[in-house]
Formats: C-alpha cells, structure tokens, sequence
C-alpha cells in the first residue's frame, strides 16, 4: 500500500466528487480510481437525477474506469471511496479485481466491509482486495451529517 499523505491526496479528490452529490442534492458520497497514481476515473452518487438504484459513486466510478481501461477487469487499480460501500458496490468492486479500496466514514447502516456485513473476511467469495477504511473519515462524516441536517430542516 502507498503512504498515507498519497491516501489523503486522492481521498480529498474524492470528497470533491461527493460535494457535486452534495450540491445536486443527492447523498454526498465520491469516488475516484486510480492507476499508477493517476486519476483515471471518478463519480458521485447520482442515484435520484438518473432514476437508477445502482447509480452509486463506486459503480459510476468503476464504469468509467473500464471505459478508459478498455477493460471489465481493474487489476493495479486502487478505489477511493468517502463512504464505505454498501454490498452492491463491494461486490461490484471484487468482480471488477480492484486491488486496493480505501474509504473514508464507517456507514452503521449498510456498510459492507465490516460494520453491518464483513464480506472482506469470507473466504467463500472467488475475489477480495486489501481495504483499508478511516481515511479522512472525520471530512466524510461531517459531510454526510450536513447533508442530513440540511435535509430534516426542509418543510
């Protein structure tokens, strides 16, 4: 794995990415993939503009990414994620063989790296990356937390 200061460069691309959610009035979460420390591709959540359940920030991502890399598979390829994903992405993220997922805030909700579901640790599953989480985790709570306030104070 690379050093933090590099994890905290292209986490805070990330929280870019999640901040267009934020302003378009979708759940604030980015992505970015990187390969050989480039940017190659990004996303947001654009779930409510696109009517697509499926339109997450790690699944955008990962369509532009195989778009670029003229490729299904993303081997080399590291995720920067503000929120820990949910099952749908993770498992999108394993059949696409991301090596590395690195994201910011736990989700108590529906985060499927461990802390509703740990699917990192089943050995069942054909493909696993290293996932390391807490990477300017303090930016990408606050984030979610504004989001949500803003939204209960909206009649």
């Amino acid at each position: 794995m690379i050093n933090n200061k590099i994890h905290e460069f292209f986490m805070s691309e990330a929280l870019k990415q999640a901040k267009l959610s934020f302003d378009a009035d979708e759940i604030p979460i980015g992505a970015v993939l990187v390969y050989q420390n480039k940017i190659i591709a990004s996303g947001h959540n654009l779930s409510i503009a696109k009517h697509d359940p499926s339109a997450h920030a790690e699944i955008l991502t990962i369509r532009n990414a195989g778009q670029y890399m003229k490729n299904y598979r993303l081997l080399n390829c590291s995720l920067y994620v503000t929120v820990e994903p949910c099952v749908m992405c993770l498992g999108a993220i394993f059949h696409a063989r991301v090596s590395n997922l690195i994201f910011g805030a736990y989700d108590p909700k529906t985060g499927a790296c461990e802390s509703v579901v740990n699917l990192k640790e089943n050995k069942e599953l054909n493909h696993h990356c290293v996932i390391h989480g807490g990477v300017l985790e303090k930016e990408s709570k606050t984030l979610l937390q504004n989001f949500f306030k803003n939204k209960r104070k909206k009649p």
